[in-house]
């Protein structure tokens, strides 16, 4: 008897506990209903963004150094001044310079002497064509000597019926002075007649033997060793025309590419060492720092002077691979600086990275965004907040972002009805920092949004109708 009188004991404690529960819970709702926050859904534009955070950048920034040793002489800038490309900035004083910068100056001057002589002198043009005349002539003349030296090329039948002719009186000649001095070869060798029929007689000898000579000249032809150094002379005639004539069209249109090339290489080098004495800006810009004064040391490396190209400011941010292909360049962008307060900038993304890189098992690409509209307020090394608007519609029906929960997996907001939170089912498309648009779901236009719903709700995935519906 007993056990069932506790049994109902607590049959009634139950439904007590469980009526004063819902009582309570009612009492907690209706009292979260007072501060409930609630707009209407309604339709109008969105703009989607991608936002990300970086550092501003000059176009293009340098820290220029000293190349070699010396005192300082001049520094012709201050903090900043705007120069252009080949401004002198420090200069080092000559007498403190190494003796191999001194020279270059020497060096320097005749380089560009060269350099002058090569592009502005005809006289190389002229003493090579003079040259390749000069070995033309040359092989018509090897050419020609070889030719008349070949049997049958010695001379014309005319001369060689002539020379016959004049052998024969040649050989008469000597017979008649052998007679004259046969008669008086007894005489003794003082004697002038015999003395004088003797001399008669080696002249016509003499004679005659020349005559034969030529004529086996004329109608020989030449040894091995002649004809070949015949040859020989023909073939060096050939070569030295073939140089002459390479020599003649390197020069004859100016003078050649590659040996400007090799003058302009000595006059920069010689250059390169004299400017060893100064330091001067390489693009145009505004200086930045200045570390040297006159009188200072410096050495190879000792910084000289800062200079920023401050025309253009850009902002270099990471973006997630989930996004960057809706980043495009051209696209506007807004931008957010802690050091001005209050004030929005306008930007343009500019150049988008082609690879990504891996950060902490993130793939980030690399976007760049210049500036439209910067002041003297910005500065490089300032901290942007960048935000890119990719996307931007009309007429969708919106949701605060803040009013979003998930429930059951599924995003919802919560909506006043009759007094009692709903939850409604919704699809979101692109989203801003504030709102997100609606593809989707149960959302109607006019809906009573709740901004602030208990947090109890979701976080216990309470369904409709909690309050009792």
């Amino acid at each position: 008897m007993k056990r069932w009188i506790w049994i109902l004991i607590l049959i009634v404690v139950l439904i007590g506990g469980f009526f004063g529960f819902r009582a309570y819970r009612a009492s907690q709702l209706r009292g979260a209903l007072e501060d409930l926050q609630t707009v209407e859904a309604s339709t109008g534009s969105l703009t989607g963004t991608v936002g990300a955070t970086g550092t501003v950048r000059a176009n293009q920034a340098t820290i220029l150094t000293f190349q070699t040793s010396g005192t300082v002489e001049s520094v012709s800038i201050g903090m900043g001044d705007q120069v252009i490309v080949g401004d002198e900035l420090a200069r080092l004083k000559e007498t403190s310079l190494s003796a191999q910068v001194i020279m270059a100056q020497a060096d320097l001057v005749t380089a560009q002497r060269a350099l002058d002589d090569l592009l502005y002198s005809v006289q190389a043009s002229a003493m090579a064509q003079r040259a390749l005349a000069q070995a033309q002539d040359a092989l018509d003349d090897a050419n020609y000597i070889r030719t008349v030296r070949q049997e049958g090329n010695r001379a014309s039948q005319a001369t060689l019926d002539a020379t016959r002719a004049d052998l024969i009186l040649a050989e008469r000649d000597v017979e008649q002075a052998q007679a004259m001095f046969d008669r008086v070869a007894g005489r003794p060798e003082d004697d002038p007649t015999r003395a004088f029929a003797l001399s008669n007689l080696s002249a016509a000898r003499q004679r005659r033997d020349s005559i034969q000579r030529n004529l086996n000249w004329y109608i020989g032809q030449p040894s091995e060793t002649e004809q070949a150094l015949l040859d020989a002379d023909v073939a060096l005639a050939e070569a030295q025309l073939t140089d002459a004539l390479r020599e003649w069209e390197r020069v004859k249109d100016g003078p050649d590419p590659m040996d400007v090339a090799a003058a302009e290489a000595r006059v920069a080098a010689a250059q390169a060492t004299v400017e060893l004495a100064s330091v001067k800006a390489p693009f145009e810009g505004t200086i930045t720092s200045v570390e040297v004064k006159p009188g200072g040391q410096v050495n190879p490396g000792t910084v000289a002077v800062g200079l920023a190209d401050l025309s253009r400011l850009l902002v270099d941010v990471d973006i997630s691979e989930v996004d960057i292909n809706r980043v495009q360049v051209g696209q506007p962008v807004i931008l957010n600086f802690d050091a001005v307060v209050d004030r929005e900038f306008q930007g343009e993304v500019v150049e988008i990275g082609i690879t990504g890189v891996v950060v902490q098992g993130v793939v980030n690409f690399k976007v760049t965004v210049e500036l439209i509209d910067p002041d003297e307020a910005i500065k490089p090394g300032m901290t942007a907040a960048v935000n890119i608007i990719v996307s931007e519609i009309e007429n969708v029906l919106l949701v605060p972002n803040r009013a979003v929960r998930l429930l059951d997996g599924e995003r919802v907001v919560y909506v006043l009805e009759q007094g009692e939170l709903e939850p409604v089912r919704i699809e979101l498309g692109i989203s801003s920092d504030t709102h997100s648009e609606v593809i989707g779901g149960e959302l109607r236009d006019g809906d009573l949004i709740v901004l602030n719903p208990p947090s109890f709700l979701f976080e216990h995935g309470q369904g409709p109708g909690f309050f009792g519906r």
